[in-house]
């Protein structure tokens, strides 16, 4: 896979919170999924460019569930954090303004589920018109079959599936 322009990318990770990434997962455990992003996010933010959370609130409550906050490793001062009460990451969220805000014209993604949180912010970002890039190793459902539907016949569809390694940036200028 080509360098991405770290001038005009972003990488979005969905729903990384303590209660989701601890919940039962396939085809890999949240815990792994949070080293994968975690590495991104370093490549990420030594390139210069923008990493953005999304975490999930339920609407109409007084109190989150506990377990609500973002896991901590992957996230930085500078990241941005968008929260969503949607599936998907961008109704009524502000995401696209942020990114546009950024020149962002790329989104590569990591998260929790897959198929959902994931699918449905990028499927979002594909009518909008950004490319898209998905870093298989960096995100997990709660059944590998849902997973491997995303990532073998839809993903592909909407973008470039990849891993988290073979994900990289052009170095700054």
């Amino acid at each position: 896979m080509p360098a991405l322009d770290p001038g005009r990318t972003a990488l979005v990770l969905v729903d990384l919170m303590e209660r989701i990434v601890a919940l039962p997962l396939a085809p890999r455990p949240g815990t792994d999924v949070v080293s994968a992003a975690t590495r991104l996010a370093a490549t990420f933010r030594a390139a210069g460019a923008p990493v953005v959370h999304i975490r999930v609130e339920r609407p109409h409550v007084d109190t989150q569930p506990p377990g609500s906050d973002l896991v901590p490793a992957p996230v930085h001062a500078d990241d941005l954090v968008v929260v969503k009460r949607t599936i998907g990451g961008f109704q009524d969220t502000g995401l696209r303004d942020l990114l546009a805000e950024r020149s962002v014209t790329t989104l590569v993604f990591g998260g929790i589920a897959t198929n959902l949180g994931v699918e449905s912010t990028a499927r979002a970002a594909c009518d909008l018109g950004y490319d898209l890039v998905f870093a298989e190793d960096a995100m997990t459902a709660f059944t590998a079959e849902e997973h491997r539907a995303s990532v073998t016949l839809d993903f592909p569809r909407l973008g470039t599936v990849t891993t988290a390694a073979d994900v990289t940036l052009e170095a700054p200028a």
